[in-house]
């Protein structure tokens, strides 16, 4: 059974942060349909987007683009033209190729988003300084990059002038300079001193922060001086008055270890009552509620400076949010483009031909080939020069083409070359074509043989008139059809009638068709089908002969049938002359 490609909401490509895209210009709201997963198989199209990335994810994008479609012409154009610079700018590609590579390995690795003032601490946050400078940076360079006077696209100067908004309104060059005093000032903080209350057993009872110093503490031998402090009573000090203001604030529960098991436990933490900032990490007892001195002072100096951790982890969100959670939605897009453009100036270089598809509202004209050729038979060739291209119109008198020719001479080929035509314009991209003009279309429909697995239930031939059915009831004039040998798994006399209806529903719709088939009787009727639609028009499209040998070459005739066959009989000797006289 055919997969319903059923309309998709509208604006699907848009960015979910800032409402922009590359995909479709700001301020509209196309409608999408997207080619079932046998649609894309049938056209060839899964083996192309296999090939334009090895990475799933991506692979995974760019099927959903490509397979997205609209008959938006204002999509199409403004796809093309992206594609067009970023095709011609191999630096630009590289460039940001280089800055997605730095954007996600910040994202996977960023810390800015975690919103507990006690678990980050202060030093936590200054550390976190360098990356947020490297998210200035990382706007910065894209902006630069998309100031290349070569830049010629609108949805790319548009990209441009969003991200220059950006930086501007985010004042990301005040920011800079905040971002050097605070390095400065957190370079500042060398080290802090606390005060410890003990009781007549010299437990200690609380510990509190006394200060924030600018210099480290450089004497060593603790017990030592701990001991010089208490070994005279006239050394005891009768206050505990700090030079300068003291603020003490307690911070922990009270303590019920002794001071010397403290001491024994937390040297290093207590130094005459102080501390190196940047101290080594040391173990404590099981049931002390901090499990090293480094996390103890991120705590201490927090709950100090609340505020200021608060305040500065907020500006560091805001700017991380501002630089990458607005930017990051556009990387995927943008990768469609690169990855796309690289493949194709790959094959490009081998020798194959591409052009721009002109996308156009409506005219007599609704599609007009010249020079095209299947993509997918490209990719495996050697030697490209062998590829055998063809020309092809629809309009009026070319609605419906039955397209007939030997076995193996390249039908199959030509029909999937057409709707890869359709989708990679539609996409945006350059196509395998000299020249392409086309009314985009609103969705593609393929009847290729379907497997055996899928015919249980209706046999071969009620399999294929219900999915005929399904197609043509949603097709419209502005749709392609693909028939490849329909109705070809019963007898001749009724494979023909039910073809014969299903070209002339067609013609009454007007839909693009080729129907490639070997009824050769069904394009020897197209003129009757033609007579009998005031409308649209049927032609017989063949598969060219030469000498008995297939030229892959299609040409506006009648159908060749008995006359290959003659040709083929009279090259193998069995004609029934050449038999009777052997």
């Amino acid at each position: 059974m055919t997969q319903d490609p059923s309309p998709l909401v509208r604006g699907k490509f848009m960015n979910r942060q800032n409402g922009f895209s590359l995909l479709q210009p700001e301020g509209t709201s196309p409608k999408y349909i997207r080619l079932p997963d046998h649609v894309m198989h049938d056209l060839g199209l899964e083996t192309i987007c296999k090939a334009l990335s090895g990475d799933d994810k991506e692979r995974r994008l760019i099927t959903n683009v490509l397979s997205q479609i609209t008959d938006d012409v204002n999509v199409a154009a403004y796809r093309r033209e992206i594609f067009a610079d970023i095709i011609r700018l191999p630096e630009l590609r590289k460039n940001m190729i280089q800055l997605f590579d730095k954007i996600q390995f910040m994202k996977d690795f960023s810390t800015m988003h975690k919103t507990s003032d006690e678990e980050l601490g202060l030093w936590y946050l200054f550390n976190r300084l360098d990356e947020l400078d490297s998210y200035i940076q990382i706007i910065e360079t894209m902006r630069d990059c998309l100031s290349d006077e070569r830049i010629q696209s609108k949805g790319l100067k548009k990209l441009r002038d969003y991200i220059i908004g950006l930086y501007e309104d985010a004042c990301f060059a005040e920011m800079k300079k905040d971002i050097a005093a605070l390095k400065v000032k957190a370079s500042d903080v060398k080290s802090v001193t606390l005060g410890v209350n003990v009781n007549e057993r010299f437990e200690a009872v609380s510990i509190g922060l006394v200060s924030v110093n600018k210099k480290p503490f450089t004497k060593s031998g603790i017990v030592n001086n701990f001991a010089d402090a208490i070994a005279a009573k006239e050394k005891l000090r009768e206050n505990a008055d700090w030079d300068g203001d003291m603020h003490y604030q307690l911070v922990e529960k009270e303590e019920k270890r002794s001071f010397a098991e403290y001491m024994e436990n937390d040297v290093g933490l207590l130094g005459a009552a102080s501390v190196i900032a940047n101290a080594t990490t040391v173990n404590a007892t099981p049931d002390d509620p901090t499990s090293s001195s480094t996390f103890y002072l991120d705590g201490v100096v927090s709950k100090m400076l609340r505020s200021l951790v608060k305040k500065l982890r907020d500006t560091l969100t805001k700017y991380a949010d501002v630089a990458i959670l607005n930017v990051s939605g556009l990387v995927p897009e943008f990768m469609y483009y690169i990855r796309c453009a690289e493949f194709i100036s790959g094959l490009t270089e081998k020798g194959c031909v591409f052009c721009k598809a002109e996308p156009e509202t409506e005219g007599e004209v609704s599609m007009s080939a010249k020079g095209f050729y299947n993509l997918k038979l490209a990719m495996n060739m050697e030697n490209v020069n062998e590829i055998v291209a063809n020309d092809l119109t629809f309009d009026r008198k070319h609605t419906v083409y039955i397209l007939t020719g030997a076995n193996r001479g390249g039908k199959t080929t030509i029909t999937q070359a057409l709707g890869q035509l359709f989708v990679l314009a539609q996409g945006g991209l350059f196509v395998p074509a000299k020249s392409f003009r086309y009314v985009p279309c609103d969705c593609i429909y393929t009847h290729f043989p379907a497997d055996e697995d899928k015919t249980m239930d209706l046999g071969r031939l009620g399999e294929e008139c219900v999915r005929f059915k399904e197609m043509f009831s949603r097709a419209t004039d502005r749709s392609l059809m693909l028939l490849n040998e329909t109705f070809s798994t019963t007898s001749f006399e009724e494979g023909y009638y039910i073809a014969r209806d299903s070209v002339k529903a067609l013609l009454t719709k007007a839909v693009r068709t080729i129907y490639n088939t070997h009824m050769h009787k069904l394009g020897e009727d197209v003129q009757a089908f033609s007579r009998d639609n005031n409308g649209a028009g049927a032609a017989s499209l063949v598969m060219r002969t030469e000498d008995g040998k297939r030229s892959f070459k299609v040409a506006l005739a009648e159908p060749e049938g008995s006359s290959y066959a003659k040709d083929i009989a009279e090259k193998y000797g069995v004609t029934y002359d050449m038999l009777i006289s052997s």
